[in-house]
């Protein structure tokens, strides 16, 4: 009796033995349909015995082999072990990031390519020097045949039994999709220091090489990425670009499109829906797709003939998972890179601390694009102003609001940015000092007066704009501080005969809202722009000369050591959103804080001079990246069980680290950066090392204490090389 081993989407670090029916098949990477207790699930083979360690009365049947779906690859399987082991994540539920989103009964209903041909095994199957009577089959496979294949609308017109024959000879690799030359000479010109850097990313012969593009806003970083995977694809490749927001998708497909026509492009992200997900999956998969355009979870996609990956904005933390496998789409895309012996870009006008010093240490190359890629296009002159100026009006300040008039003057536009949605981040109440807190977290919660609001953004908590204080009967309540729905209003009464368009999380909430947005922004019928950082990054408005940012000192105040790293490429990003065409831009940041350090080099857009004192903060301080860190999140409904479970994960860690002689060092218990969220009280405990191997040698030894505790009061996680500690 044949016995699979399988890897199942649960919270458990183990396989699971299922016996297999005669009849069915598998191989290493194949997704079956299994039962565990009462559940049916999706899980993946890993492996093939003879016998099981669990008692035959005990084994329960392989149910289905889910054939319409390619076994998940070596290489995949090999990235999904990694993350399992270094991010201490189960491999079931990492195994689960390779497939696509199922369900009970779904099928493959995904899009075919143009044309396919017989593959080399496809004809040694198919083709005989005997004369064949002339069948349907036999006519399809003489069709096949041909060099340059036949159109799939010709084998849809054969009937049912082609087609049915046509999806066995798919899944058995005999057919392939029609993949088009493609003539590198489409791509638009490169100035020099964009083709210094494209021939010293891409070289033949391909092989793993990391390089780190840093070029400043506007210098054609994306040029860069579109020549190099044209590069591969006319060598009949396939390239990964990850992104890291959704929103960012659909305008890279519109330059894809116009700048390389002909070859086949998709987008990958969660909000697609999950048969659409499916059918882009399994188009990557049979290598119908050349250039794949996705966030974070495209990192997993299956590309049997993978030749390049980029990760733009490499910097950004929407690339860190936080729920669920926490993993890094940044570290984890080098990492495939790796086992595919392919190039990857990292790509960014303000490099992670951590991919800078990899390029310090001679570990990735290190590209530079020191200036705008068009002549007449300079990056913009940076004026910081007194945020507590009298004269302000809503937080915005005279010399704020007279550029913004003058820029209307031209008929050029104007971006007011602030990196918090809703009207007012607080609401207080005058005579007795009550403030509008969550009663599921420990946070404020935020004034939405578009909805009559009140709302928590960390929980969704939503309660009715009160109309006197719930404390003292006053109806003097005032909304603290400003939010974008604030600034829209002021806007729109300081300016009426400015069209005004606020974009945020709030107003984009609708699919394809943000791309009818763009669409207006580009097409010059908005003059005003209120944003969030949904607008600081990738998108470009050439009539958008000035950018006033408010609020920007926030963040100077906070605890997160990388806050100031965060602050500086966020301001930088957002900056660059001014200028990019003809017109000089022009940014005005409000603050209190002029001689700060962070705003003398944004001033300058001197990022290597701001990232080298940092980088010297860091290595006195023991911390990233001069040190590696992993942090334990535990959560309960009462405190009590809470602390109680992270005492003892303390205790239990140092007598392992005693106990080894692990190079690793354990802090106290401390609340988390928001002590209760969504009813539950949280705190966390940090682990740290200044060698990486000594971290990753304690974790899963202290995972499997910590799993011995057996707390069924308490949730809880370890975060390998966390991004927050909120």
């Amino acid at each position: 009796m044949a016995i699979v081993r399988v890897a199942l989407p649960v919270a458990a670090h183990q396989l699971f033995d299922y016996w297999l029916p005669a009849g069915l098949s598998v191989d290493a990477g194949s997704v079956l349909v299994v039962r565990l207790g009462t559940r049916r699930l999706h899980g993946v083979a890993v492996d093939v015995a003879e016998r099981s360690d669990v008692s035959p009365e005990r084994l329960m049947p392989v149910e289905e082999v889910l054939s319409y779906l390619p076994p998940v690859p070596s290489d995949l399987r090999a990235l999904a072990s990694f993350v399992s082991t270094y991010y201490q994540e189960p491999i079931g539920l990492c195994l689960a990031q390779m497939i696509p989103p199922l369900t009970q009964g779904s099928r493959s209903r995904a899009s075919l390519a143009p044309a396919y041909r017989l593959t080399l095994a496809g004809r040694a199957a198919l083709l005989s020097d005997e004369p064949k009577k002339e069948t349907l089959l036999s006519r399809a496979i003489v069709l096949l045949s041909a060099a340059e294949g036949v159109a799939t609308d010709d084998l849809r017109g054969q009937g049912p039994t082609v087609l049915r024959a046509f999806g066995k000879w798919r899944r058995e690799g005999w057919v392939e999709a029609v993949v088009d030359s493609f003539d590198g000479a489409t791509v638009p010109a490169l100035n020099p220091d964009q083709r210094a850097a494209l021939d010293a990313a891409i070289a033949e012969p391909f092989a793993f090489r990391p390089s780190l593009l840093q070029g400043v806003t506007g210098s054609g970083k994306t040029e860069v990425y579109l020549a190099a995977a044209a590069r591969v694809i006319d060598a009949g490749r396939q390239a990964l670009l990850l992104v890291p927001e959704i929103n960012l998708t659909p305008q890279l497909e519109q330059r894809i499109a116009s700048a390389l026509p002909a070859i086949r492009v998709a987008a990958l992200h969660s909000r697609l829906g999950a048969g659409e997900r499916r059918a882009r999956w399994l188009a990557a998969a049979r290598g119908d797709i050349q250039l794949l355009v996705g966030t974070r979870l495209a990192v997993f996609a299956p590309l049997p003939r993978l030749g390049l990956i980029v990760v733009d904005e490499e910097h950004d933390a929407s690339f860190k998972q936080q729920e669920g496998v926490r993993y890094h789409a940044r570290d984890v895309a080098v990492l495939r890179a790796q086992l595919r012996e392919v190039p990857v870009i990292l790509g960014s006008a303000t490099p992670s601390l951590e991919s800078y010093a990899q390029a310090k240490r001679g570990r990735y190359r290190r590209l530079v694009l020191p200036k705008r890629a068009t002549a007449h296009s300079r990056l913009p002159a940076v004026r910081l102003i007194p945020a507590r100026d009298p004269g302000h009006i809503e937080g915005m300040t005279p010399a704020l609001r007279h550029a913004i008039a003058a820029r209307l003057a031209k008929n050029e536009q104007a971006l007011v940015f602030i990196n918090r949605r809703g009207f007012a981040p607080s609401l207080l109440c005058a005579a007795c000092g009550w403030k509008a807190m969550c009663p599921r977290c420990s946070a404020r919660l935020v004034v939405h007066r578009d909805e009559a609001s009140l709302r928590c953004h960390h929980c969704g908590h939503t309660a009715a704009l009160p109309a006197a204080c719930p404390d003292c009967g006053n109806q003097d309540l005032l909304p603290m501080g400003f939010g974008t729905q604030r600034l829209e209003r002021a806007l729109v009464e300081l300016f009426p005969g400015a069209r005004v368009l606020r974009v945020d999380r709030d107003s984009t909430r609708r699919k394809g809202s943000f791309a009818v947005m763009r669409d207006a922004i580009e097409a010059g019928e908005v003059d005003i722009l209120v944003g969030t950082q949904m607008l600081a990054k990738g998108h470009d408005f050439p009539r958008l000369t000035l950018v006033g940012v408010l609020g920007a000192d926030n963040a100077l105040y906070s605890a997160e050591f990388r806050a100031t790293e965060r602050l500086f490429a966020l301001l930088e990003q957002v900056a660059g959103r001014a200028g990019r065409g003809v017109v000089a831009g022009e940014v005005l940041v409000q603050t209190d804080f002029p001689d700060h350090p962070l705003y003398k080099a944004l001033i300058g857009h001197d990022y290597d001079r701001y990232a080298e004192a940092l980088l010297g903060e860091r290595q006195s301080l023991g911390l990233p990246p001069f040190a590696h860190l992993a942090l334990l999140v535990a959560e309960s409904k009462a405190r009590g069980p809470m602390m109680s479970f992270l005492d003892a994960a303390v205790e239990r860690g140092r007598a392992i680290i005693a106990a080894h002689g692990c190079r690793c060092e354990l802090y106290p218990p401390v609340p988390a950066g928001l002590a209760r969220r969504a009813g539950m009280e949280r705190g966390q405990v940090l682990a740290q090392s200044e060698d990486r191997r000594a971290l990753q040698a304690f974790l899963p030894l202290w995972r499997a204490g910590l799993e011995q505790l057996g707390e069924r009061r308490v949730r809880w996680s370890i975060d390998v090389d966390p991004l927050s500690f909120a």
